[in-house]
């Protein structure tokens, strides 16, 4: 039984990281929970060997004794002489997420751990929403870091901060088409910009492809942000630099990541699905979505590749910050 399910344990699936808890110790307990399913099917039936034994013979008045053949179960592959059946499984960690953050964690498991390399090779987006908190600043950017200064925010409106968060993704935007290394003057290339399908080639900063405001109430605000690249970190050091443009500051309470390719919030595991049948239906639910995402992104590669480049050579390093915003933007 443990090894049927062992044979349909290869694949991609998404858990739900709560804050608090490091990715590692979530990967130890995953393969815990998996390895306990396994070894939790009734064993086989003991082979059974012939033996020997010496007992008295039937029908003797003098008690004399005998050898009989007989048939014993043989103890040496018993669950409680040689342990369980299952000890280790190959879990991989795709994009991770530190201790503070939470949202949705996507893990390969066996033959899967080859497919997480070709979804990072893909450069697919993945969606954040970060809370933000005006009127202070600390040495990290989270709200419970050595803080550093206080500001008063009452000249901070949502028009101001909607427009700074346009001139953010617009800049993004134009790092994204050179880190492309394609040429917008052609047809081609502009319709891939016009559906949103430009990617880099390579390794990049971070950059952000959408960025808007969910919610305005100061001190308060929660923003949705689209990126690639990018750390938790560099999220709430965004925050902070919005809130320089801003003439205040600010400080990150929060990054939740609801989106990982294409894993979402719907797709990823609550605690209490983190178990063996659980893992074996989000896999089989995940397989022909991350079929169908590598066959997309490898049509759209080979289409890349024979668009030409640009003329220019492309040795921008980005932008040089997380707003990628000259200094007296915005103000």
């Amino acid at each position: 039984m443990g090894s049927a399910r062992l044979a349909r344990l290869h694949g991609l699936f998404a858990a739900y990281k709560p804050p608090g808890l490091k990715w590692k110790h979530l990967r130890d307990t995953m393969e815990l929970q998996l390895l306990k399913g396994l070894n939790a099917g009734k064993p086989p039936a003991p082979e059974q060997r012939v033996r020997f034994l010496l007992g008295p013979m039937e029908g003797s008045e003098k008690k004399e004794l005998t050898l009989t053949a007989t048939s014993v179960p043989t103890l040496t592959s018993h669950p409680l002489v040689c342990g369980p059946a299952f000890t280790s499984l190959k879990i991989g960690v795709g994009h991770r997420l530190d201790a503070q953050a939470s949202g949705v964690l996507v893990f390969g498991v066996g033959q899967g751990c080859r497919l997480l390399t070709d979804m990072y090779n893909v450069h697919l987006t993945k969606d954040y929403t970060v809370r933000g908190l005006l009127g202070k600043a600390t040495d990290d950017f989270r709200e419970d870091g050595r803080l550093v200064e206080k500001t008063t925010y009452d000249h901070v409106t949502r028009e101001k901060l909607d427009r700074i968060l346009a001139m953010i993704q617009g800049s993004h935007q134009k790092a994204l088409v050179t880190y492309s290394n394609l040429d917008l003057k052609t047809q081609e290339a502009y319709e891939m910009a016009v559906r949103g399908l430009i990617r880099p080639m390579n390794k990049s900063p971070m950059l952000i492809t959408g960025i808007r405001c969910l919610h305005f109430a100061p001190p308060e605000f929660l923003l949705e942000v689209q990126c690639m690249h990018e750390t938790q970190k560099q999220l709430r050091k965004l925050v902070h630099e919005i809130g320089l443009e801003l003439k205040t500051t600010a400080v990150c309470t929060q990054v939740r990541r609801t989106r990982d390719g294409i894993f979402t919030l719907d797709d990823a595991l609550l605690r209490t699905q983190w178990d063996l049948h659980s893992v074996l239906d989000a896999i089989q639910a995940a397989a022909p979505r991350v079929a169908a995402e590598l066959e997309k992104s490898l049509r759209l590669e080979l289409d890349t590749q024979q668009l030409p480049s640009p003329r220019w050579p492309w040795d921008s390093e980005g932008p040089s910050s997380a707003l990628g915003l000259e200094s007296d933007v915005g103000h």
